[in-house]
């Protein structure tokens, strides 16, 4: 309503002013023909109009413009509002009398909106306009076509704003819809309005001819708006159907709201969907949020258009879009109507479907890992859930498995009934959930059988210090077995129930689930055994650990797949110069559950598998591409390999680490074996073969832990060695021990009698380093030079040294040595 009266006042005040203010020149017979003229352009420009549907409003689209310039050139420029006024005016009534709904109101609007528009276009024109109308005027032309393009500027703004205000679509979206399918028509419109004004001024029997020009021109723009509405009402019908794609029932009512709402704008969009419960609305349009909640049981108004939502016979809802005012669809919004329903009714169906799945889904799992009868997590539920719970722990955290059986189970069910077993198993399962605390699981294992695994222990559980675990867990043990002997009334009887708990503690990163159970059983039964009510897992006599099996098992595969063995790097270093003499690879297994193991962790189980051939290929292979890099950098050192017992033994290793040394370029004397005293002390041929093929080989052998052996002696009389390793062992006491620093001054002096070289193994002080290099010992290894150091840092440490020390290698060999 303000809108109207700021519009209408304001265009007949226009129009009158122009009228009283700017008096026609000459009067007469003429300037009536003239007048006449221009109303009449303005009448037939609106009655051939080329009606289109802008979302849910009615646009018409005549020939405004083409009459504008004739009528700006044909009267005085005063007297153009007034002309456009009784045109339109005149145009609006008989719209009205041919069956149009037009309220005064909007008839008056209409009118008021094509003065303004006109006036403006007109007071354009008055500035460029010259006073003579003579078409030989360039100037003719240029206001003319200024004019209209004024006109419809500001005929597009007002109308804009009675959209806006009216049906709430928004200001720019009205402009660009209407210039997209206006442009051309106004182009068109501006060159049929010149056309006319030329042809009139040549020879006015040419206008004879427009009529039919103009009705091709009306069907080529009636074709063109109709296509391109139809395009972007399809597009929007595309957009609206492929958001329905979704799996909830709220995403998809309320991307159907949505949906609705771009089809339809000025409409508020209700999907009602049939739930098994209740009838459920989702309610929104335009740009307001979707609420939901429980539908109302009203009937549908006469200004709403309903769809049933159906799949197939069955019904899934209701679509109802209510409009503000009595709207007519077109066959197209109709179709699209009845094709958005149907996209949507099979969406529902489908989120529905969905659902049903899940829950049935969520069903079949509940009763896959629960106990039917007591509705705890069963065995299978335990070992998953606590193989998961094990492995983000950390590996030295103490958890604990508590495994009870209730006593004389069978008893009851003989003398009370299998009704009653089931109420004392269902109590005993309550009274365990409430016991367990947030992060400990509870599991019926079978028949009268329990488990509490405890993951929060506060003691350690390394192997030397579980003492405290173990007392958290059997005190936690004596506490279960105090709430599980209450006394409870089951049947009639007043019963005391009587279990055996056995109680395992382990390290999280020792053991799985499996493992734990099977010691818990092993616990379980000695308590039985033994007349007690608890009994717990010492080790003792348990010769079948799983433990060693898994550990073998997790190792083939780490050999197989990579990235877990891993070697760090300790050089040795010249004790006179700091210069590097070589380095020593040191295995890692970075375990992806039980952390960072030690070989000491492991080498055991490797020495008693097949896989030592593997592990030791592996091994050499990660060290020589190492190496590789030092040479690269001018520190040809070499790189010594710790070499398992077993592979003295097997025939093949000379020809492999032959295979290897020429994969990698790498030469023979810059491998070094390191072996233990103890391995080649004993006569065997295939070990001594074996020998023989690596010093054809030209690898270098060094003795490991010389010293530690009973036959040190004896192995120098035996094996040709290039290096003897002094053991840590001796390093650790020689500052404190006269005998040990005896022992290693003879070890020294004999090895330079026999042009060996010596390394010192653990030297962890300044006081060891300066002991060893008075007693004559070359070379040193341990934390006081550097820590083992991985492969991506050794290179960068070696070249250090080496420019340290005047980038002179201290070669394997001392000169002269055999």
């Amino acid at each position: 309503m303000v809108l109207y009266a700021c519009v209408i006042p304001a265009a007949l005040v226009v129009a009158g002013a122009g009228v009283v203010w700017y008096p026609p020149a000459a009067s007469g017979r003429g300037t009536a023909i003239r007048l006449v003229a221009a109303i009449a352009a303005v009448l037939l420009a609106q009655l051939a109009r080329v009606r289109i549907r802008l979302g849910p409003a009615l646009v018409s689209l005549g020939w405004g413009e083409a009459a504008l310039v004739v009528v700006v050139f044909v009267v005085p420029l005063g007297w153009v509002p007034a002309s456009v006024l009784v045109g339109v005016a005149i145009s609006q009534v008989i719209f009205r009398i041919a069956g149009e709904v037009r309220t005064p109101l909007n008839m008056a609007y209409n009118a008021a909106n094509f003065t303004l528009a006109a006036a403006a276009a007109a007071g354009v024109a008055g500035l460029v306009l010259p006073a003579t109308r003579s078409l030989s005027n360039p100037r003719i032309a240029v206001g003319l076509i200024l004019a209209a393009v004024v006109y419809t500027v500001v005929n597009l703004v007002l109308f804009a704003a009675l959209v806006n205000f009216h049906v709430g679509t928004r200001f720019s979206e009205v402009i660009k819809r209407s210039l997209a399918g206006k442009v051309f028509l106004i182009v068109g419109n501006i060159a049929v309005g010149l056309l006319v004004v030329v042809t009139g001024n040549v020879d006015p029997r040419w206008l004879l001819v427009l009529p039919p020009v103009l009705w091709l021109l009306r069907q080529s723009y009636s074709n063109r708006l109709r296509a391109d509405d139809e395009r972007r009402g399809w597009q929007e019908f595309s957009r609206a159907t492929e958001a329905l794609n979704r799996l909830e029932e709220r995403g998809v009512a309320e991307a159907g709201v949505r949906g609705a709402a771009r089809l339809f704008p000025t409409a508020t969009i209700e999907v009602r969907v049939l739930r098994p419960d209740a009838l459920w609305s989702y309610r929104g349009g335009g740009e307001s949020a979707v609420v939901s909640g429980p539908a109302s049981s009203a009937a549908a108004g006469p200004l709403t258009e309903t769809r049933p939502l159906q799949v197939g016979g069955a019904e899934v809802g209701e679509l109802r879009v209510h409009f503000p005012e009595p709207v007519q669809l077109s066959p197209r919004e109709q179709m699209q109507l009845s094709a958005f329903a149907d996209a949507l009714a099979a969406a529902l169906h489908d989120a529905a479907s969905h659902r049903e799945l899940q829950a049935l889904s969520a069903r079949s799992l509940h009763a896959a890992s629960h106990d039917g009868l007591t509705r705890l997590a069963n065995r299978d539920a335990l070992l998953a859930k606590g193989n998961g719970a094990l492995r983000v722990l950390e590996r030295e955290t103490a958890v604990a498995l508590l495994l009870l059986d209730v006593d004389h189970f069978r008893e009851v069910n003989d003398t009370l009934g299998h009704a009653a077993g089931d109420q004392l198993l269902h109590t005993i399962a309550d009274r365990m959930r409430g016991y367990a605390r947030g992060d400990e699981l509870v599991a019926r294992l079978s028949g009268d059988e329990f488990g509490l695994l405890i993951t929060s222990l506060d003691g350690p559980a390394a192997a030397d210090e579980e003492a405290a675990g173990l007392t958290q867990a059997l005190r936690r043990a004596r506490e279960l077995v105090d709430l599980v002997g209450m006394q409870v009334e089951v049947a009639g009887v007043p019963l005391a129930p009587e279990c055996s708990v056995g109680v395992v503690v382990a390290p999280a990163g020792s053991v799985d689930m499996t493992e734990l159970l099977r010691r818990g059983y092993i616990a379980m039964y000695r308590a039985k055994r033994g007349g007690g009510v608890i009994g717990w897992y010492d080790g003792a006599g348990d010769d079948g650990s799983t433990d060693r099996l898994a550990l073998l098992a997790e190792l083939r595969e780490a050999l197989s797949s990579g990235g877990q063995l891993v070697l760090a790097y300790q050089p040795a270093l010249d004790l006179a110069t700091g210069a590097p003499t070589g380095v020593e690879a040191l295995v890692r297994w970075q375990h992806p559950r039980r952390g960072e193991l030690l070989p000491d962790e492991f080498i055991a189980v490797l020495e008693n598998s097949d896989l030592v051939g593997t592990f030791t290929r592996y091994v050499v292979d990660q060290a020589l591409a190492v190496a590789t890099e030092w040479a690269a950098h001018d520190v040809a050192v070499p790189v010594s390999i710790n070499l398992s017992p077993r592979s003295l033994l097997d025939a093949d290793l000379p020809e492999q680490l032959g295979e290897l040394l020429a994969k990698h370029r790498v030469p023979a004397g810059r491998l070094v074996l390191e072996i233990t005293e103890t391995v080649v002390v004993p006569e065997h041929d295939a070990i001594s073969a074996v020998l023989d093929g690596l010093q054809r080989l030209g690898v270098q052998l060094a003795v490991d832990d010389f010293g530690t052996g009973y036959s040190s002696l004896k192995f120098l009389t035996r094996v040709h060695v290039d290096e003897v390793k002094i053991d840590r062992s001796f390093v650790g006491r020689m500052v404190d021990s006269p005998e040990v620093t005896a022992i290693i001054k003879a070890t020294v002096d004999l090895a330079g009698d026999l042009g060996v070289r010596v390394v010192a193994e653990g030297v962890e002080t300044a006081e060891q380093k300066s002991a060893l290099a008075r007693l004559g010992c070359a070379a040193a290894q341990g934390y006081h030079f550097h820590p083992p150091l991985p492969a991506e840092k050794i290179t960068g440490v070696l070249v250090n040294l080496a420019r340290a020390s005047g980038a002179r290698v201290i070669p394997l060999r001392s000169e002269g040595a055999s």
